[in-house]
């Protein structure tokens, strides 16, 4: 996919004309990461905002214990970065490449130059970082409160939302997972995560496929999610 497509598809440039789409395409630098890699680091002077071009990346947080906790996940579209180009502060979090990864980057002076000749795509920057607050705050609370099933439950939800594709019989994830990616976005253990991932294989809520999770039963996960704890899946056609 090239940089127009892209571009067309982030939530922040998807209503600009294509002029003004070719007027901004040529102005995004392009790097390569190799899985692991460091895009930046939290503390780091925001002077870019992040464009996934291919690849994933993900945003998280290092904790006093060293443990890490995965904030967010980005796919090719997905924006990051641009809150502390307004505020100036620096990254509160840290952004990582999970596979090898090409980002697109737009430097600080160029997003408000364009900014100030195209005013009215406030409204799908305000959109975006309205999102991003509310999903930091459920984050927060999910963290803060949940029981690690729950957590668990509510990750592979927002996954399924974010990039599952619709088959027969449930719905495919279409990223590949580690189970260390599980237990660092739930905040747990990759032990703990390993055992919930069980027992919800175990009750046919789900199913590995490939490196990928399957999403058979949406509803029970959702009932999990709510702390009706169901030992048994739905009957077909049942609602949640």
């Amino acid at each position: 996919m090239d940089r127009l497509q892209i571009l067309k598809k982030s939530l922040f440039f998807s209503s600009l004309a294509e002029p003004s789409l070719k007027e901004i395409g040529p102005l995004f630098a392009e790097e390569k990461y190799r899985r692991d890699d460091y895009i930046f680091f939290e503390g780091d002077n925001p002077e870019w905002l992040h464009i996934v071009l291919e690849g994933r990346a993900k945003l998280l947080k290092h904790s006093d214990t060293g443990k890490d906790i995965i904030l967010q996940i980005f796919t090719p579209g997905d924006m990051f970065g641009e809150a502390s180009l307004f505020d100036r502060r620096p990254y509160a979090s840290s952004a990582q490449a999970m596979e090898p990864s090409t980002i697109l980057k737009l430097s600080r002076k160029d997003f408000f130059l364009f900014f100030g000749r195209h005013p009215f795509i406030a409204t799908e920057m305000i959109t975006e970082l309205g999102r991003q607050l509310r999903e930091a705050h459920a984050t927060i609370k999910s963290l803060a409160v949940d029981r690690v099933e729950q957590r668990i439950a509510h990750l592979l939800l927002k996954l399924a939302d974010k990039v599952g594709v619709s088959q027969k019989g449930g719905i495919m994830i279409n990223l590949p997972l580690t189970r260390q990616d599980l237990a660092d976005m739930a905040g747990t253990t990759v032990e703990t995560a390993i055992r919930v991932m069980s027992r919800f294989t175990k009750s046919k809520f789900i199913k590995p496929a490939d490196g990928k999770i399957f999403l058979l039963h949406p509803q029970a996960l959702q009932r999990v999610l709510e702390g009706k704890d169901d030992s048994e899946p739905p009957a077909a056609g049942r609602k949640g």
